[in-house]
């Protein structure tokens, strides 16, 4: 695999107007002929969660990483509403017209991944295989958070970006503290001053850090306090939605917020399945295993071909 550094290319991105009403910052590499790669940073991130495997994806596909509406330097509309789902999705749709392509891969990590399991349920047309890191599927995840109390207390921390700069900017301590918090205390990989002052310049952008919590307030998965009698929604007993596509999800094993039990059972709602585990790995997979995490993806890109879309 090519030793390219990160730094080596310009991925600082270009902005790419959506008739969905934004403006996504996106980087790309590779050559434009070869089959598309659109992959999805989570939260509180950008595009450069993928700084590394643009490059190594890049050498045989063509790789779009956009900064999702709200992060980065992607635009920042006003209101919780402007971050529902159905807008997300639409954006990752435009963002493929944008650049000309009937079909691509979509890889996403964290609330990326969640976002691109749905994604792919409601276009599979479009979405011709998943790759999800550390990244809950909806049903799952909202079965967990219900039956599973390690899970429930394990993500109280939504319930806390749910209030996080609710009512305008955090100040510069507040912002020092939940990059301590966030990166430095939970991530296991070393994080560099230059990454750091990247992060808390796009957060000091005024409304920046309330767009991306708005993410969280526009979920719809409910997140009980621990220990409270919730009442069993009856949709997540109820059918639901396959993955059709051929389906990877890697997942480091030692995530303290979402947990390993996350996946089981998975093989039942994507059937052409493939799941790796990171034993030694944590949340932030592509920065704490960046060249495994590539290996893993371009390993399974390679033995996995886009068969035509069946309606």
């Amino acid at each position: 695999m090519a030793s390219t550094s990160p730094d080596a290319v310009n991925l600082s991105g270009q902005a790419v107007a959506l008739p969905t009403g934004v403006t996504l910052n996106v980087a790309s590499f590779g050559d434009r002929d070869a089959p598309a790669l659109i992959l999805l940073h989570g939260f509180p991130e950008s595009h450069r969660t993928w700084r590394h495997q643009l490059l190594a994806l890049g050498l045989n596909h063509f790789v779009i990483a956009p900064d999702q509406r709200g992060y980065g330097r992607s635009s920042k509309p006003l209101g919780v509403e402007a971050y529902d789902a159905k807008l997300l999705m639409d954006d990752i749709i435009a963002l493929a017209d944008a650049f000309g392509l009937r079909e691509f891969t979509l890889i996403g990590h964290d609330f990326g991944g969640s976002l691109a399991w749905s994604t792919a349920m409601r276009f599979p047309e479009r979405v011709r295989r998943l790759a999800v890191l550390n990244g809950p599927h909806p049903l799952i995840m909202q079965r967990r958070l219900i039956d599973d109390p390690a899970q429930r207390a394990a993500a109280q921390h939504m319930r806390h970006f749910r209030e996080m700069a609710k009512d305008g900017d955090l100040t510069d301590a507040e912002m020092a503290a939940f990059f301590q918090s966030l990166f430095v205390d939970h991530l296991r990989a070393e994080v560099s001053d230059a990454e750091r002052e990247r992060y808390l310049a796009e957060w000091r952008d005024p409304g920046r850090m309330t767009a991306m919590c708005n993410w969280y307030r526009a979920a719809r998965i409910f997140v009980p306090p621990p220990g409270e009698d919730t009442a069993r929604p009856e949709w997540i007993d109820g059918p639901f939605p396959m993955i059709s596509q051929p389906a990877l999800v890697l997942w480091g094993m030692r995530d303290r917020g979402l947990l390993p039990s996350l996946i089981d059972g998975l093989e039942n709602l994507a059937p052409d399945l493939t799941v790796l585990r990171f034993p030694d790995a944590g949340h932030f997979l592509p920065w704490e295993a960046p060249e495994e995490v590539s290996r893993a993806l371009t390993a399974w890109l390679r033995r996995t071909p886009i068969k035509p879309y069946q309606s």
